[in-house]
């Protein structure tokens, strides 16, 4: 699927990856809106990285132009 799909898939809730990295790379999701220190913590972008974490994340021009994202069960 492309970007606009997998941000869909996101938006609702849903787990995607590019299937071309074939990494360490587990999945992205979006952390919704929040409040952080009695501030408002705006929606951002997580990876998944086994053995590592989550770190934020922020697509490249490649990410936003490739047609390899996939959803993750």
């Amino acid at each position: 699927m492309n970007f606009e799909a997998a941000l869909k898939e996101l938006k609702s809730g849903g787990r995607v990856i590019r299937n071309g990295w074939g990494g360490a790379e587990k999945y992205i999701k979006i952390v919704k809106e929040g409040v952080h220190d009695g501030q408002i913590l705006n929606p951002y972008f997580v990876i998944n990285v086994e053995g590592e974490g989550y770190t934020i994340f922020t697509p490249t021009v490649c990410d936003l132009l490739a047609e390899d994202w996939e959803k993750v069960e």
